[in-house]
Parts: structure tokens; C-alpha cells; sequence
């Protein structure tokens, strides 16, 4: 029987390796030998410390960090607690954030709750007064606040007292948690560096979990002992194992441009439930009802199927039979029919921006109040399309910035949403109903990561790619003509799959196209908007499609037709890069101007036609340029054919956006 997962780290990957408890039996737990640190004891070196010779540029350091996570027993229940305690170094006003606190906390519906007890959260700043003597700021328990989310989530805020450069803050608090699926994770690794951090773990031997190490970093200290009858409840007793992590100069994480999550790179521990046992009047501990959690993934179905805010709304079809009779009706084409209920559900229940694979109040009160969870709105779409014969299948997913699933176990906690596959005509469309401006087939940007698992009504679930054919594909063509020093003519811009997405969404922001289009004018230097149209602007399926009439100041003589969607300087802009680029799909920028020059002028500087193309099928760069009796052609497009690259790519990603920003910033110039 595995009882709790041990670790040997593997860079950028989820690892696991087991030991079993038992192995260990002869090494006891000292309970004197605690690994927190007394709060309140300061050092006058650590308040004039200036910088971190190991990161000289850092704005703060986490002098000392500890964290303790136990399973404990009341009696009645078994809470997981969780203490949390850490000392900070401010070094300048960029570092003084460290000083504002959030403590997010769970409430689930039947009223069981996180909690973090005010009264256990204490705080202190370290500083220096004008004569150098070391002045101590105690945290006022009156400036501790509540702060409602959502429904489903609170936090606690607050700041720490008398904050400056050069300071030192401490806190500490204790968590606790009837939800033992959901023991805390540790994040060895944060913005700023660490001198070291440590986590400490206490699990009666009635629990198994496994743990899994994600990131580059190694563990300097991975030990384990046993602490005797550590766990007592309903005259059950057990040992507990204790772990202890600890890694020591940990670097700071530093994100850069198109990441999918930092979670899924930065040094970390993550556990995962797979076996408790229900407590209840036995005696002997062995006779006591033990239950697997995720053993795998048939099990998992089961539950999820059984589940009356999973499974259960799957059954619902007759719900939403006379919602979606009336929108069908006429249409024979299966396809069409999709298409009609997807921008029902879309239209019907708004999004009331919380996450979840498990529908809140149910699919149909969320109907009837038209709003709901991202389980009410698309397991409500499954149903819908199921009632109309089109075979529909929910996905759980895990979100971009949830960090991808780790696949080596099954974990319903692993995922925080849910969308839907549709069969239709042999082909698999994905689809989320949560954003009600996006077109048919094409997910939101922070779904588009890794696999999710499909979870059919009548057969085992499977993996799936969190793929589509949608990209973002801009293009723009000038036909301008040259009159006393102003560009006068049509600038047509055209936005394609998820590019028409986001335009929709920039033009919604305002309250009329003409404020768009009057906002577009400012922010694009010696541009004037004569007249402007738009097509297509509530037809999700087509291209969206604006002409704008234009004059554009050209007295200096230059020209860059390179007005919109263009890169001010190259995104990838460090040395080397240790993890994938990622731009979540495909896309494609395309410029054509058709410059006409009165007779006597001439072009200064004819840019070469060229053209290039990435590795691996990875796109490629096409300008044309020619010169025609006074008409003047100028073309440049590119493609990224690929959503991800591996890091093995980025020298030469990196050329490639260096050599679309070489054309985007050479004007056309001209002169008489």
C-alpha cells in the first residue's frame, strides 16, 4: 500500500518516487527539534543589509521561510493546518509590496469553510531611526480585513506597519481547512530570492498522498521520520510521518513573455489525496472503512459521474427540452443547429466569472436566473446539444494560469473548469459558451493549454489536445496617394479567427465605433479618420472587416506603413531561455501598401525583396517590394506556424523577431 510520495527532482518536469512509511519505522520524530524560528528576534545586520550579493538587483529577500502543514484531530474532525511564517528584507520602493498580505480562503456551499484565525496572525516591521537605533511597529489587529470575492471565496488583507526601504517585515499565521484534498502546496520559489525556505509535513499514516517536485531546483534537505502516536480519533490511533524539505539560495523566477503559467516552472511541491480512511467506532484501525482516492481513473469516473453537480446535471436534458425546441426549429443542417444553441447558452446565462468543474446551484436555476458557474453555462451546453442529437462530451481542463495537469496520477483537483466536445460530421469541435463574443469552435486564450480530460456518459474518459485551427491573423492594406505633402486614400484592416475575437472585444469597450475609431486616430501619430466602417461586427463566424478614410502628414517625406499590430521592440529579449515559448496557437501579420507618388518623385530607399522561413515548419517572412512608374507595392507578412516552441528554437525565434521589427520600423521615404 503507497502511502506517501517521496521525490527526486527532474528540471521543468513533474517527478515522483516513493518510499513506503514503513521503511522508516526506526527513525523517530523529535518533536524538540522543530524547524520554525522564534518570531520576533531581529538582527541589526539584516536591517542594514543594503543588497543580496547573490542578486544584487533584487528589491526584497526572504531572509527565512517556514511553513508546517499537519492532519490533526479534534475529536469530531480531522482539519489540515497549515502555519506559515517568514522574515523579508525591503530594499527599495519597488520591494515594498512584499508588504501587503493576501490570504485567500475557500467557503464551499453546505457552509464548511477555510479559515484563518485573526487572532493567530501576527506582524512586525524592523527599522532604523535617525540615530540608528532599531525601532520595532507591531501589527494592529484592527487593520486585519475580510474581503469578499465571490461566492465561493474571501481573503484576508492586510499591510504590514510603517513600511520604508531598508525595513524588515515578519508574519506568520495559521490556515486551517476541513478540505484534505487540498493540501497546501509549497512554493520554494517566488519573484524575489530566498536565503532558504523549508516545509515541513505531518501525515497520520491513515492518509496517502503523493507529492510531486515541479521545477529546476534541487532539494538540499528531503528527510523523513516517524512520529509515534501522533493522530487519535474515534479511538482510532497512528503514527504520522514527517517530512522535511528544505531548498537553501533559491534564485528568484523570472517570467518572461509568452509563458503558459509560471506554476508550471517555478520550484515546487504539490500533493495529491489518494487514499484516506473513514473514521468511525472501530477500534483497531485495520477493521476501519478505507477508501481509495484516484486510484485511477475508472474510479474517478464513478465519482464524477456520480456526482449531483457533475454527473447529475448530465441527466437533465428534459430541463432545457422547450428552451432549445424554439431555437432549433427550421434548421436541418446539424452544424447550424450547434451554431444556434452554442450562442443561446452564450446569450441565455452570463458568466459569473468563477472557475469550477461542478455546477453551483444547478443547470437549471442557472437557466432561470441566466447566470452562472463555467460548469453551470457549459455542462448546460452539453446537455442542450445532446437534447438535439448531437453527441456532446464535457472536458474537464485546467486553465493557463492553474499550470498544466500532472498526469501521473488521477486528480480531479488538478483541473478548475470544464468545456465541451461536440461530434459533428466526423469532426470534433471544442467549444466554451462562458465568453459570449467568441465565435463557434474557438476557445478563450486561457483555455488553450496542454490536454484536458474528457469525461463521456457512457464509456471511459480519455485525454484529449486543448487544440483548434483558430489563430490570430491581422492584416492590413493601404492604397494611399501622395497630394502636396498628405497621404490621402482606404486603410482596410482585417481581423481573422481569434484576431476578430479580441477587435470585437477592443471596439465593445466604447460606447460607439465612432469612439473606437476616434481612439484609434489618437493613438496613432499624424493619423486623421475621415470616415470609417466597420462589417461583420456581430457575425462571430466572418472575418471582421473596417475601412477607414484617411490623411496621413507625410511632409517630412517618410512614410511607415506599419500603423497597427506591430512589435516596439522584440519580445524575446533575454540571452537564453530555459522553458518552451509559448504563444498558445499560431499567427500571422500581413502589411500591403499601394503608394501612388506625382510624377517627379522618387523613391530614396527601395528595400530588397526577401524572404525567409523558421525550422521545424515554424513559419516564415515574406516582403516584396516594387517600384512602377510612379505606383509604389510594399509587402511584408509573417507567419508562426506553431503555438509552442521548444527553448532548443529561441536563438533563432529571437533573429526572426529581430528581422520583422528591422522592416515595421524603416519607413518609405520619398522625395522629389
Amino acid at each position: 500500500m503507497k502511502k506517501f510520495a517521496f521525490l527526486t527532482a527532474l528540471a521543468f518536469t513533474f517527478s515522483t518516487h516513493l518510499r513506503a512509511q514503513e521503511q522508516y519505522a526506526s527513525q523517530v520524530f523529535d518533536v524538540s527539534i522543530a524547524k520554525d524560528f522564534h518570531f520576533g528576534d531581529y538582527d541589526h545586520n539584516e536591517v542594514e543589509m543594503v543588497s543580496y550579493d547573490k542578486d544584487p538587483a533584487a528589491h526584497a529577500l526572504v531572509l527565512k521561510e517556514y511553513g508546517r502543514s499537519a492532519i490533526s484531530s479534534n475529536g469530531n474532525t480531522t482539519p489540515l493546518t497549515f502555519d506559515y511564517h517568514v522574515k523579508i528584507k525591503i530594499f527599495d520602493n519597488a520591494g515594498l509590496s512584499k508588504g501587503h498580505v493576501e490570504l485567500p480562503f475557500y467557503i464551499q456551499d453546505n457552509g464548511t469553510y477555510e479559515e484563518i484565525r485573526l487572532i493567530g496572525i501576527q506582524g512586525r516591521t524592523y527599522s532604523q531611526d535617525a540615530s540608528g537605533n532599531m525601532v520595532e511597529s507591531e501589527l494592529n489587529p484592527d487593520s486585519i480585513h475580510t474581503v469578499k470575492i465571490n461566492k465561493h471565496w474571501s481573503k484576508i488583507v492586510f499591510n504590514l506597519p510603517k513600511l520604508r526601504k531598508g525595513c524588515v517585515i515578519e508574519y506568520k499565521y495559521r490556515f486551517e481547512s476541513p478540505f484534505l484534498d487540498k493540501f497546501k502546496t509549497w512554493e520554494f520559489q517566488s519573484d524575489i530570492p530566498k536565503v532558504y525556505s523549508e516545509y515541513e509535513v505531518h501525515i497520520p499514516k491513515v492518509f496517502g498522498y503523493n507529492v510531486s517536485l515541479r521545477g529546476a531546483l534541487k532539494l538540499n534537505l528531503d528527510s523523513v521520520t516517524i512520529e509515534k502516536n501522533c493522530f487519535s480519533s474515534t479511538d482510532v490511533n497512528s503514527d504520522c510521518t514527517v517530512e522535511d524539505y528544505r531548498i537553501d539560495n533559491v534564485p528568484a523566477f523570472i517570467e518572461e513573455p509568452f509563458i503558459n503559467s509560471p506554476k508550471n516552472y517555478l520550484s515546487a511541491l504539490y500533493f495529491q489525496l489518494t487514499q484516506f480512511t473513514k473514521l468511525n467506532n472501530y477500534t483497531n484501525l485495520n477493521q476501519s472503512w478505507q477508501q481509495n482516492v484516484g486510484e485511477d481513473w475508472n474510479a474517478v469516473d464513478k465519482l464524477l459521474r456520480d456526482n449531483d453537480n457533475f454527473g447529475d446535471q448530465l441527466s437533465h436534458k428534459s430541463v432545457l427540452k422547450s428552451h432549445i425546441a424554439p431555437v432549433i426549429a427550421g434548421k436541418t443542417d446539424t452544424l447550424e443547429r450547434a451554431k444556434a444553441i452554442y450562442a443561446y447558452i452564450q446569450k441565455t446565462i452570463a458568466f459569473n466569472g468563477i472557475f469550477d468543474i461542478y455546477s453551483d446551484n444547478g443547470i437549471k436555476k442557472a437557466i432561470e436566473t441566466h447566470s452562472g458557474n463555467s460548469a453551470d453555462i457549459n455542462l448546460a451546453l452539453s446537455d442542450a446539444l445532446n437534447e438535439a442529437g448531437i453527441y456532446a462530451t464535457p472536458i474537464l481542463i485546467s486553465n493557463r494560469d492553474n499550470g498544466v495537469v500532472n498526469q501521473l496520477y488521477p486528480a480531479v483537483s488538478e483541473f478548475n473548469n470544464v468545456i465541451v466536445a461536440a461530434s459533428i460530421g466526423g469532426k470534433a469541435y471544442l467549444l466554451d459558451a462562458t465568453v459570449p463574443a467568441i465565435q463557434f469552435g474557438v476557445l478563450p486564450f486561457r483555455d488553450l493549454n496542454g490536454q484536458g480530460r474528457v469525461i463521456p456518459g457512457d464509456k471511459p474518459s480519455y485525454w484529449i489536445d486543448i487544440k483548434t485551427n483558430q489563430k490570430i491573423i491581422n492584416s492590413c492594406t493601404l492604397d494611399l496617394t501622395l497630394d502636396n505633402g498628405v497621404l490621402k486614400g482606404t486603410i482596410t484592416r482585417y481581423a481573422v479567427s481569434f484576431a476578430a475575437y479580441e477587435r470585437r472585444q477592443a471596439i465593445k469597450r466604447f460606447s460607439t465605433y465612432d469612439d473606437y475609431v476616434k481612439d484609434v486616430a489618437k493613438n496613432t501619430p499624424g493619423l486623421t479618420i475621415t470616415k470609417a466602417t466597420v462589417s461583420n461586427l456581430d457575425s462571430l463566424d466572418m472575418p471582421l472587416a473596417e475601412v477607414y478614410n484617411v490623411e496621413i502628414d507625410a511632409s517630412t517625406g517618410t512614410f511607415n506603413p506599419f500603423l497597427f499590430d506591430k512589435w516596439d521592440s522584440n519580445p524575446l529579449a533575454a540571452t537564453t531561455r530555459a522553458y518552451p515559448i509559448d504563444f498558445g496557437m499560431p499567427s500571422g501579420v500581413n502589411v500591403s501598401l499601394t503608394l501612388h507618388l506625382p510624377d517627379g518623385y522618387t523613391i530614396v530607399n527601395a528595400t530588397q525583396s526577401t524572404s525567409g522561413v523558421l525550422p521545424n515548419n515554424g513559419g516564415g517572412l515574406e516582403v516584396d517590394f516594387a517600384n512602377n512608374s510612379g505606383t509604389v507595392t510594399y509587402t511584408v507578412g509573417y507567419h508562426l506556424d506553431k503555438a509552442v516552441y521548444n527553448e532548443g528554437e529561441y536563438a533563432v525565434l529571437k533573429d526572426f523577431f529581430e528581422k520583422i521589427i528591422q522592416f515595421e520600423k524603416t519607413p518609405v521615404t520619398f522625395k522629389k
